[in-house]
């Protein structure tokens, strides 16, 4: 199998504007699934009662083949990016519920408890005690979300989307193995890239552990 070095060269800026597509929804699927993923950790995390369901239904929804979630939002959202987006937010959620919820449960409870005894309240509590505290387990569920949903955008091709899955498809149906190794070779390096920066901004944003170390 060989590559046809002279195709790249010359479609880069398709490759370019692909892989920028790709990004943007795997991104923006994290985005939402953390902005969802929070609060409901937070409901889990001090409603006993509703942890387990909350855990669970996130399970199930994860059970889902991302083909069949993709096709069932089609009568909603059509063959768009929103269903794109969509159905990868509901794949990010198992890992960041989870792992949100898990790294509420790993502050110390003396912890918050000197901080009740200070005056401060639960709303302040939750945001400048556990949530920097918890922040080393939920950034772990952030770039375990990034990269799967980097790998999951191809499956959108299937719907007409799918960002660098694109080239996957011309190269099977031309029987033309560039775009495939490209498209396989990009997805690596988006993955590699934005695992990287995350881990980066985990490093910005812990000073204490540094400090410790």
């Amino acid at each position: 199998m060989t590559l046809d070095w002279s195709w790249i060269s010359g479609h880069t800026d398709d490759l370019t504007a692909l892989a920028l597509s790709h990004l943007q929804a795997a991104l923006t699927a994290v985005l939402l699934g953390l902005l969802i993923s929070l609060p409901l950790a937070v409901v889990a995390h001090r409603v006993r009662p509703l942890r387990g369901f909350l855990l669970g239904v996130s399970n199930v929804l994860f059970t889902i083949p991302s083909i069949a979630i993709f096709v069932l939002l089609l009568p909603v959202s059509g063959l768009t990016r929103t269903t794109t987006v969509i159905g990868l937010t509901i794949y990010t959620l198992v890992v960041l519920l989870r792992n949100t919820v898990e790294g509420l449960d790993s502050v110390p409870l003396k912890t918050k408890e000197a901080a009740k005894a200070m005056g401060t309240r639960p709303l302040r509590t939750l945001l400048t005690v556990e949530l920097p505290l918890a922040l080393p387990v939920i950034m772990a569920g952030v770039r375990i979300a990034t990269v799967m949903s980097i790998s999951l955008v191809s499956v959108a091709t299937y719907i007409g989307d799918g960002g660098l899955g694109q080239l996957f498809t011309d190269g099977f149906q031309r029987n033309f193995p560039t775009p495939v190794i490209a498209g396989v070779a990009l997805t690596i390096l988006l993955a590699v890239a934005a695992d990287a920066l995350l881990v980066a901004l985990q490093y910005a944003l812990t000073p204490w552990k540094r400090r410790r170390a």
